[in-house]
């Protein structure tokens, strides 16, 4: 690869990543799981153990959670291309919740990552495993 070919890889890698939490923040799950393979495999960061698998696995488990405000913060993303059509990645992320209908998020505030493994596919980047673990859980002390 090119040094070009590999920064628009890692832009292309990171635009994903960071969509991912528009998409998850608008509840627009039927766009976000697009964005996995077929066969891509997700793990929540509150539960990083529960491994989902699918594109419909993946659907049926965002569909199921109940219905809230959510914003997720992404930092530190660091993009690494393999080759062509394939990288892994890390991103560091924030999340703050609230009830439907509510403006005010209450404690505990998750702070955790997502390691990806990425492939392209039809020149498209896509997730074939997005692992989710939470790292902190800031409260607030009255």
């Amino acid at each position: 690869m090119t040094p070009i070919e590999r920064m628009l890889a890692e832009f292309e890698c990171e635009r994903l990543i960071k969509r991912f939490a528009v998409l998850n923040d608008e509840c627009d799950y039927q766009k976000m799981v697009q964005m996995f393979a077929p066969d891509g495999t997700f793990a929540r960061p509150s539960a990083p153990r529960d491994l989902i698998c699918g594109r419909d696995a993946i659907l049926a488990a965002f569909e199921a959670r109940p219905v809230r405000i959510s914003r997720h913060f992404i930092s530190n993303v660091l993009v690494d291309v393999i080759d062509p059509n394939h990288a892994r990645a890390l991103s560091y992320v924030l999340l703050f919740t609230a009830e439907q209908g509510s403006q005010v998020s209450a404690p505990p505030y998750l702070i955790g990552r997502f390691k990806d493994q990425l492939i392209r596919v039809d020149d498209q980047w896509l997730f074939s495993e997005r692992l989710g673990s939470v790292d902190l859980k800031a409260s607030v002390n009255p």
